[in-house]
């Protein structure tokens, strides 16, 4: 481990608004804030939104700023990257945003029922071999149920055509009409029914973003409402794998499509 990452751990153990489970903590039980955000951290009763998988945290921080009277908490097992974020938010005296260093297969550990309001999956990895890693999929779908309000929004925002298609067929699958879904959303934004708080929103580029872009690749954006009740399953259509990879590595698989 470089001295980098050393000097960065050391620095979010002093920080407030960070929250790093011990590794020896029980994974099969509650996490002591579970239930507790509102309550005792946030101090207020604001609408709480989760960005799962948040890397260095830019979409974390740029909707705290944007929304004051909203609670946000950015979520990763990366803590390295994820210091870039509580980083900037401490130094902008957010006290709306907060972060946690956790596996999302842990999540339901630390929310309670009806506790979240949304979700952002901002450029989640997109598992094209493994189903049940995606962050859209039935897997994870089912474990936000059990903390996300009935009818709370999910949104996605992508680079990867293959994990845009998969959700889009997921949610065709089940039934589940887009409230907007968009394959360019730079390209197609003005012809789309947003609001003008909704544009703003979807202005936030983060660092792997901005990557995308400057090399071609169409944003992708899809927003959904997910329902607490009714079965869920997943798509059974076979999707063409992206063709690249990031880091602008070459792709490593031979296959040419997935479901």
């Amino acid at each position: 481990m470089s001295k980098n990452k050393l000097a960065k751990f050391a620095d979010m153990a002093t920080y407030p608004h960070v929250f790093q489970p011990a590794e020896i903590e029980p994974l099969d039980k509650p996490h002591a804030m579970r239930g507790r955000w509102r309550e005792s951290f946030f101090y207020n009763d604001n609408p709480l939104t989760l960005e799962l998988g948040c890397g260095r945290g830019e979409y974390t921080v740029g909707l705290a700023e944007m929304f004051p009277e909203h609670n946000f908490i950015g979520v990763d097992i990366k803590g390295a990257r994820m210091w870039t974020g509580a980083t900037d938010s401490l130094r902008r005296g957010l006290s709306n945003v907060a972060f946690l260093r956790t596996r999302i297969e842990f999540i339901e550990r630390f929310f309670a029922h009806d506790e979240v309001d949304e979700i952002w999956l901002t450029f989640s990895d997109p598992q094209m071999k493994m189903p049940t890693k995606r962050l859209s999929s039935t897997y994870f779908l089912k474990r936000y149920r059990s903390f996300v309000k009935d009818g709370g929004l999910i949104h996605l925002k992508t680079d990867s055509n293959f994990l845009f298609t998969y959700t889009r067929c997921l949610l065709e699958a089940n039934s589940l009409s887009p409230l907007v879904i968009t394959s360019d959303l730079y390209g197609e934004q003005e012809h789309l029914l947003l609001s003008e708080a909704q544009r703003r929103i979807l202005q936030i580029k983060t660092y792997y973003e901005q990557q995308w872009i400057d090399r071609g690749i169409a944003i992708k954006y899809l927003c959904f409402a997910l329902p607490q009740e009714g079965d869920l399953r997943e798509p059974d259509v076979e999707i063409p794998l992206d063709t690249y990879r990031s880091y602008a590595r070459s792709k490593r698989s031979s296959l040419e499509k997935a479901k």
